[in-house]
């Protein structure tokens, strides 16, 4: 059993907060045209887009490295505006265990913020929190932003 870790971000929006929670749950396969420089690709492995148990092939870019994940979509909360994804094969679990990341979308007042949850154990104290992952996220929900507002 690995040590625990839980990094969390949370991002003002401009557009509606509404279209995070519809492009990563109905439409992750758009993502890649709307942050090129982030998310190379997203195909549909299996299931259905949208729905609990779908798996995910994920394609992207992190620090100048191609990288691979591959998801099953673990939890859809439509009121509550909450996806669970948890990759099963990848990059990320071939170094650390139980990765898995949830959105959701939170109102303070007048603003959206885009929250980002990353739990994963990671196997020993030498192995690094996932700041670099973490940063990635905000920069992917940054240009996803860009692209709706503009």
């Amino acid at each position: 059993m690995g040590l625990k870790s839980v990094l969390c971000a949370k991002i003002e929006v401009k557009a509606n907060k509404d279209v995070f929670h519809d492009v990563f749950t109905h439409k992750p396969h758009h993502i890649s045209t709307m942050c090129p420089l982030h998310i190379q690709g997203c195909e549909l492995i299996d299931g259905v887009f949208g729905t609990v148990g779908s798996k995910l092939f994920w394609t992207y870019n992190l620090e100048g490295k191609k990288k691979i994940s591959k998801q099953i979509i673990e939890a859809i909360d439509e009121g509550k505006k909450v996806i669970t994804f948890k990759e099963f094969e990848g990059d990320l679990v071939d170094k650390y265990d139980n990765w898995k990341a949830t959105l959701h979308i939170e109102q303070k007042g007048e603003i959206d913020l885009v929250c980002w949850t990353m739990e994963y154990e990671r196997p020993n104290e030498n192995a690094p929190e996932l700041i670099n992952l973490l940063d990635f996220i905000i920069g992917m929900t940054k240009a996803i932003d860009d692209h709706h507002v503009k």
